[in-house]
């Protein structure tokens, strides 16, 4: 079984801030409606996502101990590391681009600090989301915690599309060749990966 984690905070203050784009794959990717069961630190629902069992999962313990939820539901469900992928967001690259990796860093996101500390290990896939990086008087906490602006909005979204069409083909196809689809700089001409309407 896989597992897909989105990192971000409960709470309807959270709901459209930066810090919330792994929350928001989770939702697109369970569907509109969709109910996650509570666990005492997480909250899960079973999918199949690119044709394998898997689980969507969202830590409830807030960011920055995420890694208190990911060490329960690993335990709860006999998960190792490598079946899982963490979807984070990531001021260390631009608006709307995104990486997948196979293991690594923190890149001083906290949610995955806690992670890594609490599992002990970096080997677990990981799918950073951009959401820019703030002004040089804009406080980093605050950053996260805001809403994206008007105009940053639509790349928001498309961002949070591709990044869905990304965790089904690593679950369908495994990391590596969803980092050699899904790593490019920039999307095609027209905002769409080539083949990304085949991908379920």
């Amino acid at each position: 079984m896989l597992a897909v984690i989105g990192l971000g905070n409960v709470g309807s203050e959270y709901e459209d801030t930066r810090h919330n784009v792994g929350f928001r794959v989770i939702e697109t990717l369970a569907g509109e409606g969709t109910r996650l069961e509570r666990r005492s630190t997480y909250r899960f629902v079973g999918a199949r996502i690119g044709g394998r069992r898997a689980l969507l999962a969202q830590p409830t313990t807030y960011m920055n101990r995420s890694g208190d939820a990911v060490s329960r539901l690993a335990g709860d469900f006999g998960l190792k590391p490598e079946e899982m992928l963490v979807v984070s967001d990531d001021v260390n690259l631009p608006l709307g681009r995104m990486r997948i990796r196979r293991r690594g860093g923190d890149g001083g996101q906290k949610g995955l600090a806690s992670i890594i500390q609490t599992i002990g290990t970096e080997e677990f896939a990981r799918l950073r989301l951009g959401v820019g990086a703030p002004e040089d008087d804009v406080d980093l906490a605050d950053y996260v915690l805001s809403p994206f602006d008007e105009e940053e909005r639509e790349d928001a979204e498309r961002m949070i599309g591709r990044a869905v069409l990304c965790v089904k083909s690593w679950a369908r196809h495994g990391i590596a060749r969803a980092m050699d689809r899904w790593n490019r700089s920039e999307p095609l001409s027209g905002g769409h990966e080539e083949g990304e309407a085949s991908e379920s």
